[in-house]
């Protein structure tokens, strides 16, 4: 029993530590963050649907839940190619710091989604992250547009937890994937067909871009997809919380090992920075502590 919670620990960490890598990888690619987005949801997508084959994991769903994977699997697309924008007009410290806002917009969204009163102290955070923004704003204007954008991405993937959230209650997580990147694929296949943006270019990658967007769709996409699900299974949603808040820390950190001097930013970055992740954490231990008081 104890072996099999430090595995799951472990697996935690690890997977939280690809998702940090992701943004690495979003830099080392050379391609732009539109081509990126679909390739790396069309391969992901072919991945846990040999996944499924294997594990002979039926495909039906119903016409409502379809509509509804469609939806989210457009948000997600979205969010991506946000989020790897960021990074591209950017860097990668600028888009993981700003990310972490992602919890912010979740707990303002959740009253809505859920139908709950605002929390008091919720609003006191949102204050506090603004205060971080502040501080991340004032690390030079070349990097505005990458915040805004890294931002946008927080928000979107907010929404997407938050669909996912009912979602995972009733489908296997290999099925949500599956659908969700599908569709996420589709919706930029269409919009690229529409704006003409299928060249002779889009598809003349070179050898290390089609490296890492394998890495990027196959064990940072359709992997850790499916085992974050399962590990949520097993640990509880504090410990879940507090270990995802890593992923900015272990992202930045190879960033600036892999890319040097490009990822240095000033102190009031970093400043910014800490007081976003610190609020995040300090939301996740009173959530925890009133979830633990209702079950006591």
């Amino acid at each position: 029993m104890q072996s099999d919670k430090l595995r799951n620990y472990f697996l935690l960490h690890l997977i939280v530590f690809i998702w940090g890598f992701t943004a690495v990888l979003g830099k080392l690619i050379s391609i732009d963050a539109l081509p990126l987005v679909w390739y790396r949801m069309a391969l992901a997508a072919l991945c846990i649907l040999m996944y499924m084959f294997i594990r002979r994991i039926p495909l039906s769903v119903n016409g409502k839940t379809l509509g509804i994977l469609f939806m989210a699997g457009v948000v997600i697309a979205l969010h991506w190619i946000t989020f790897f924008g960021a990074i591209k007009v950017a860097n990668v410290s600028v888009a993981l710091a700003t990310m972490a806002t992602g919890a912010f917009f979740g707990s303002l969204l959740e009253p809505i989604w859920y139908g709950r009163k605002v929390i008091a102290y919720e609003v006191v955070f949102g204050l506090v992250v603004i205060l971080g923004l502040y501080f991340i704003f004032n690390v030079g204007t070349e990097y505005t547009e990458g915040i805004l954008l890294a931002l946008a991405s927080a928000f979107l993937g907010a929404v997407f937890t938050l669909i996912n959230g009912r979602l995972i209650k009733h489908h296997k997580p290999s099925l949500i994937g599956f659908y969700e990147l599908l569709s996420g694929a589709l919706f930029i296949t269409v919009y690229l067909g529409l704006s003409s943006g299928y060249t002779a270019e889009f598809f003349d990658l070179n050898t290390s871009d089609w490296l890492y967007i394998f890495i990027l769709a196959s064990i940072c996409t359709a992997f850790a997809f499916i085992a974050s699900v399962k590990v949520m299974r097993h640990v509880s949603p504090y410990t879940v919380l507090l270990t995802v808040n890593l992923e900015p820390v272990y992202g930045i950190l190879l960033a600036f090992a892999i890319f040097g001097d490009s990822e240095r930013m000033n102190s009031q970055f970093y400043i910014g920075g800490l007081i976003i992740l610190l609020t995040v954490v300090a939301n996740g231990i009173l959530k925890n502590r009133k979830s633990a008081k209702r079950m006591g």
